[in-house]
């Protein structure tokens, strides 16, 4: 079975084209693909399939096995797939992928044939409570935005949590951390998703920490729920910047510095909704026996 692996911002997935290969138990394909020691490697394994209302559909699967919704760095590099390699035309710049999470929309730059650069529209985010939640993680009193684009986020600004350096971080980080501009690396981000997912959402949730640099750029780190820390989230950066909006923190553009590179979010007022721009990059092509 012939397979590309791609990344956006470091998220790295194993694409297998299904308008030509057939994968009939893709759950446990995934596990076994990303392993980064006995597979392939990646956060998971996304099938590009036909679908009858949009150009493909993205079927995502995270590298436990569990089937994902919606992934913006995914689909990005989806998009970057379906033109390079001739599913759709090449006068064509947009193009419409059909997802768990429902039809998006993307449009994307061409050099040399090739697509370096996708913007998506995510669709509208919602709140899912009337504003910010209080938990409390291991007797330090937290404080989160529950956004709903797709897939669930609980979003942490690092200026609303001063417990978070206390109680989740090791004390020989926290003497690094007051030479730094942030806690955010030091933050035991596992810990804090893991409880987090048993105490507050049951089926899991992606936890974003957020540092806010000015009201037009943030940096950011993520815990996804069936794949752990990744590089990057394209859904959690728009949740993220979501969160922000409604709490008057940030402007309706921002920059998203992720570990593994940086995604550009525009807050479109008029229609609710969130577009991402970003990279999608082919990693290398390859046979593998299933």
């Amino acid at each position: 079975m012939r397979f590309t692996k791609m990344q956006g911002c470091g998220n790295d997935y194993i694409y297998i084209n299904c308008f030509e290969e057939q994968v009939d138990d893709p759950s446990s394909l995934a596990v076994r693909l990303s392993d980064r020691h006995y597979g392939i490697g990646g956060d998971g394994l996304i099938l590009i399939e036909p679908s009858a209302r949009a150009d493909a559909y993205m079927h995502m699967f995270n590298l436990d096995g569990s089937e994902g919704s919606m992934c913006g760095n995914g689909i990005r590099c989806v998009a970057k797939y379906i033109y390079d390699n001739g599913i759709i035309p090449e006068d064509r710049r947009h193009a419409v992928i059909d997802t768990k999470a429902g039809l998006r929309e993307v449009s994307f730059d061409v050099e040399d044939g090739c697509v370096t650069s996708v913007t998506v529209d995510m669709g509208k985010p919602k709140l899912v409570s009337v504003g910010p939640e209080s938990l409390n993680l291991c007797g330090a009193e937290l404080i989160f935005t529950a956004v709903d684009i797709g897939n669930p986020h609980a979003v942490f600004f690092l200026e609303d949590n001063p417990q978070l350096g206390d109680t989740f971080c090791d004390s020989n980080d926290l003497i690094a951390a007051s030479y730094e501009r942030s806690l955010l690396q030091f933050i035991d981000i596992k810990r804090i998703g893991d409880i987090l997912a048993r105490e507050r959402f049951p089926d899991g949730v992606n936890s974003e920490f957020i540092s806010i640099s000015s009201r037009g750029e943030i940096f950011f780190r993520v815990w996804e729920r069936g794949s752990g820390e990744t590089l990057a989230c394209g859904t959690g950066a728009a949740a993220s910047v979501f969160a922000g909006i409604m709490a008057d923190k940030i402007d309706d553009e921002v920059l998203v510095h992720l570990a593994g590179g940086d995604l550009l979010i525009r807050y479109d007022r008029a229609t609710g909704k969130c577009f991402m721009t970003g990279p999608a990059e082919d990693v290398f092509t390859g046979y593998i026996g299933v």
